[in-house]
This record gives C-alpha cells, structure tokens and sequence, in this order.
C-alpha cells in the first residue's frame, strides 16, 4: 500500500490549473498552425493567426489564455493500492482551486445555488470532481477548466437504436452547426457513445481533453472521427464564427457498452483554449 499526502494532490492540482490556464498544448498549438496554412479564408486565416499570438503572449506573459477562466474539472484515477492521507481529498481539490485563482489572478465564474440565489462564491469552488479505482498504486490527475461559451452549447440526446451511425453523425454535426459561433470556433468536439446518460455526458467530457494529434484506437471510429470533422468543416462557420473552413480542431468519440434498447450520445464543445493539464503522482 503506497500513501500519498492530500497535500500532495492539493499542490499538484494547483500547479496544473495555472499551467492549463497559461500555456496552450502543444498539439493544439500546432493543430491550429496547420489550419492556418491550409485554411481559404483571409478573414479566417486573421483569427487563427491572432490565437497563435494570444496563445504566445499569454504563455510568455503568464496571463490567462481567455478570460473565461472557467469552471474545474477534475479527473482522478485512484490506484486501488493508494492510501490518501493527512486530509479530505475534495477538501483538497477545492483548497487547490482557491489557491491558484487567487494567486493566478484568474476570474473567478462560480455561483452557489445555480437558480434562484446565484451569488458568486468568490474563490471558483467547488470544482467537479470525477474519481475512478483503477488497478496499480499511482494517482493520475487531469485538469480541464472548462469555459461556459462552449460549454452551453454541449448536448445530449438519446437516439433509438435504429438511427445508427447516420442518426449520431447527424446528431454531432446539427450541435456544431446550431451552436454557430457561440463556441468561439475552432472547437475541439468530444462525443461519448453508450453507457447511459450521465456515462455519455463524462465520456464526451474527457474526449475534449484528448491529443488533437492521437487518432482512435479503433479504426471503425478513427474514420467516424474523421468524417463528421470533414462534415462540420464544410459547414463554413470558420474561426470566430465569421467564416471559413476551420470550424473545429478535431473530433473525438469515446464508447462505452450500453443497454440494449438504448444509443446515448453526449457532445461536449471546447473552444480553441482548450486547457487541460495533466500529472502522474
């Protein structure tokens, strides 16, 4: 049994938010240039060549990528051979969270009670926090603070099962299309297929934190990946909203088994900042 500090995971936690919030990934930044030098557009190719230099300014100035600091996420895969100790791990997540948008000048986005009193908790807790029991002794932490203009644009919708592949690509594409510039485009798209509602919903969620640059492992959904890419470029929403071919980074479907009288599918948008970070404890 291997015993990790929850002061560990606190300190690890906070460093991660303020990387994601400060520098771009490399993939993205590098998915984003690509576009750009294919991208028709001269109003398009102008937006991706200003998010290369915002993403630059904001790395070497150490100042937020988007003012939308978002909202944390967190995921936590737990080695079932790991004993946290010296503290509340949620207390731990939160305690992280206030720390880095305090000292990271970061806005703070949250509210208490999400309809009727609405009042700003003032330190952007709590997080949203997903934990799984995994095999092994190690702690591996992913963070993704997630901007709401994406965020309100995400869906999920329980398909019959007889609408198949044709029925979730039309799903997929009609979200990006309907959302138009509402997401701040190029938009990474996470789709999660199977399990149930909720299964979806997290499934998508992870998907926008995957590489731009790593294919599915599957080749069935590998090309599906592709193809609703290719669909949702040809709708010529573009950078911004304003245009073009580039309209999303890169679409990516995680699955999980189902009911079988069910097909869930979540699609979860993530704006050009598509801050993630990740550590191995």
């Amino acid at each position: 049994m291997r015993e990790i500090q929850a002061a560990q995971i606190r300190d690890t936690v906070r460093s991660l938010i303020l990387q994601a919030s400060y520098v771009i990934g490399d993939d993205v930044r590098s998915r984003v240039a690509g576009c750009l030098a294919e991208e028709p557009s001269p109003s398009g190719r102008a937006v991706l060549s200003q998010l290369l230099e915002n993403y630059d300014i904001a790395r070497q100035e150490r100042i937020a990528i988007c003012q939308d600091t978002g909202m944390c996420v967190v995921f936590l895969d737990i080695g079932q051979d790991v004993h946290i100790a010296g503290g509340d791990l949620t207390q731990a997540v939160n305690d992280a969270v206030r720390s880095a948008y305090s000292e990271g000048y970061l806005r703070k986005s949250v509210v208490g009670d999400p309809l009727f009193a609405r009042v700003n908790t003032k330190d952007n807790t709590p997080a949203v926090l997903h934990t799984r029991i995994v095999p092994g002794e190690n702690v591996s932490i992913l963070v993704s603070p997630k901007g709401f203009g994406s965020e309100n644009m995400s869906a999920v919708k329980m398909l019959v099962v007889a609408e198949g592949v044709e029925g979730v690509v039309r799903f997929v594409v009609d979200t990006v299309k309907n959302a138009g510039p509402n997401p701040c485009p190029p938009v990474i798209v996470g789709v999660g297929i199977g399990g149930t509602m909720e299964k979806a919903a997290e499934l998508a969620k992870r998907m926008t934190a995957r590489p731009v640059d790593q294919p599915n492992e599957d080749p069935r959904y590998a090309a599906l990946e592709e193809r609703i890419l290719n669909e949702i470029n040809a709708l010529g929403i573009g950078p911004a909203g304003i245009g073009g071919r580039t309209s999303a980074l890169k679409v990516s479907i995680a699955t999980y088994p189902t009911h079988i009288a069910g097909l869930p599918v979540a699609v979860n948008l993530c704006c050009h900042a598509a801050r993630h970070a990740q550590a191995l404890l």
